[in-house]
């Protein structure tokens, strides 16, 4: 098996301005993009450059902006250096964010985003360490995961005749997103960054052509909703993320039979597993990650061998009825402290995002509702516009107004990893005071039977099925289920 890269270490952070604003001073920026001889001016323009630099062209042809926690520069010993000082500070300070009128988005407190941690204390801003840079760290690291969309103008969805999936399609963006990410930590590593000039990584542009919008893209819209319509997903419709989560079980099995009909290479390089609950408790009981289940999964990913592979786990939730049950928010926060986190997809009712980091009792995520046109971008094309992928505007909820009804995701590279999350996943459930997220166990024993629950119209039915009747996937078929 190829090796895969490593994961990075989590750089500190700082604040974010709202993209209207940031945008009026992208000529401030554009002054110091040119190249410099002097050591001390290509300093100046670095700091410059991590401060004003506008949303969704962030890394579009701009110079090397590396946070300098990450890229430490030699004190130039010219007066440069006392204004570098001076501009830091006043940045640090959010003098900088009342001038420009924009309300801070984060406060002093830790960030935790897709299990890395930024410590944006103003306090550390003004110190004399360089991780007053924590702002240009956390923007790079926000701007750098795949957003995802509404998207218009692209060919009609089968016979529905619809061309965009404005007001509809959050929840398939959403979910989209999640999945995206996945692969990017797979094949790039956490630390990944997107750079700031062209030609661009193959395995990038890769990932983005699966997004695309049409039928020739693996993972596009088209194909999520051709997967998912015996779970109700459908051109015009909103559906729920535990449909969405079957959709993307059957498109990726789908995927998987035709590349080994036509022995064509993997879209999908890792085990998919979405998690179900047990006969145990309320509406089918917490979800159950099954050690054996997972460790299958990977046998049958590698085609029979024993090796472990990469798995991504999506766990759907149901955490009360018309609003989220409190006792459940803790819980949810703690995951994206977790190294394998991926986020959740939820939202307001109705309203699906993606929500990727977590401030005290806020939620931070990549909204997917703005209407872009539909761009398709070839496997090879290594120079292709990709800012319509990025976003560097962080919104955020209250984590007691998210939808009840929502998913987690997690990435585990090796068995380790695996491991890793499993013994995290215990320790959550020691603190969630008998009622847990999901739980743990090492098999399933054969007296008990597995739920399946259908959150896809945000109400939960479920029917039971024997250890027999599990597919290759870990799960009951298609003929055990029952929509209540």
């Amino acid at each position: 098996m190829t090796s895969l890269p490593e994961r990075g270490e989590a750089p500190p952070s700082n604040s974010l301005c709202e993209e209207d604003t940031a945008a009026a001073v992208a000529s401030s920026s554009s002054s110091s993009e040119h190249k410099e001889d002097s050591s001390s001016k290509q300093s100046k323009a670095s700091i410059l450059s991590g401060v004003f630099t506008p949303p969704f062209t962030i890394f579009e042809g701009q110079q090397d902006s590396l946070p300098a926690c990450e890229k430490k520069s030699p004190k130039p010993s010219s007066g440069s250096y006392a204004w570098s000082r001076i501009l830091r500070r006043f940045v640090g300070s959010g003098s900088m964010w009342r001038l420009l009128g924009c309300a801070k988005v984060l406060t002093s407190s830790d960030v935790w985003f897709l299990g890395k941690c930024y410590k944006v204390s103003p306090e550390e801003s003004s110190s004399n360490s360089d991780s007053e840079s924590g702002h240009a760290a956390f923007l790079e690291d926000f701007s750098s995961r795949i957003w995802i969309t509404y998207r218009k103008g692209f060919d009609a969805i089968s016979d529905s005749k619809l061309s965009s999936d404005v007001n509809w399609g959050c929840m398939v963006r959403s979910s989209q997103m999640l999945v995206a990410q996945a692969l990017i930590f797979h094949h790039l590593g956490r630390s990944w960054r997107k750079p700031p000039e062209k030609p661009y990584n193959p395995q990038y542009i890769g990932v983005l052509h699966l997004f695309g919008d049409s039928e020739a893209c693996a993972f596009s819209i088209h194909n999520l909703l051709q997967a998912g319509k015996s779970y109700g997903l459908a051109a015009g419709s909103w559906v729920g993320p535990y449909a969405m989560c079957r959709a993307w079980q059957t498109l990726i099995r789908t995927n998987r039979e035709q590349a080994d009909a036509v022995g064509g290479k993997e879209n999908f390089p890792m085990a998919l597993y979405v998690v179900s609950g047990d006969e145990d408790g309320e509406r089918g009981g917490a979800p159950v990650v099954c050690i054996d289940v997972a460790a299958q999964l990977c046998s049958d990913f590698n085609k029979g061998q024993s090796t472990w592979s990469p798995i991504l786990l999506l766990v759907p939730l149901v955490l009360g009825l018309d609003k989220i049950n409190p006792r459940y928010i803790p819980l949810l926060k703690e995951t994206f402290t977790f190294p394998q986190s991926l986020g959740i997809l939820g939202g307001r009712p109705g309203t699906s995002t993606y929500i990727a980091g977590v401030q005290d009792e806020r939620a931070l995520y990549l909204d997917p509702h703005e209407v872009q046109m539909a761009v398709n971008i070839a496997p090879d094309n290594l120079e292709a516009d990709t800012s319509s992928y990025h976003c560097s505007v962080v919104r955020d909820l209250a984590l007691d107004q998210i939808d009840p009804s929502l998913a987690i995701g997690f990435y585990c590279r090796d068995k380790d990893d695996f491991d890793d999350f499993c013994s995290r996943a215990s320790e959550l459930v020691e603190k969630a005071n008998g009622a847990p997220l999901f739980t743990v166990v090492q098999s399933i024993e054969p007296s008990k039977q597995m739920y399946k629950q259908d959150g896809g119209l945000g109400c939960s039915g479920s029917s039971m099925a024997n250890d027999d009747d599990l597919d290759d996937s870990g799960e009951a078929g298609e003929e055990e289920w029952q929509i209540l």
